[in-house]
């Protein structure tokens, strides 16, 4: 693998763990959200989903959005009778979002950005590395 080619599967991973982490910020900004109407429903959780994809060009495979996908679970109910947002029984629906899951997932993104970072780095350093060599 060429210079030009680890430096597309590494830029490729750049953009999936950032487009994931702004997912993940979606979700811990709405995890405290209720609907807008009495029984109504909240924010649903998203999840964003990667598949491999292989640049024609260079034959290098890399990573795309394969979809924004939303969390099927159930949502939590609180019985709060006076809430605008509660249905005729008095609950009011909360997000399916659990901020230490949000929390996690973040760590793991946060990582894998800066794996990618890393091998940017790797390789920039070994091409400078070369080219001093060749001086």
């Amino acid at each position: 693998m060429d210079l030009k080619e680890s430096l597309g599967v590494s830029a490729s991973g750049l953009r999936a763990q950032s487009l994931r982490m702004r997912v993940i910020a979606e979700n811990l900004a709405n995890q405290d959200s209720v609907a807008n109407t009495p029984g109504g429903t909240p924010y649903r959780r998203r999840v964003a989903s990667f598949t491999a994809a292989v640049d024609r060009a260079t034959g290098a495979t890399g990573v795309k959005l394969n979809s924004i996908q939303t969390d099927k679970s159930d949502f939590t109910r609180v019985y709060q009778p006076g809430h605008p947002a509660a249905d005729r029984d008095g609950y009011v629906l909360k997000p399916n979002v659990n901020g230490l899951i949000e929390s996690a997932d973040m760590k793991a993104a946060q990582r894998s950005y800066e794996a990618n970072l890393n091998a940017i780095e790797a390789a920039k350093s070994l091409t400078m590395r070369t080219i001093d060599l060749l001086k």
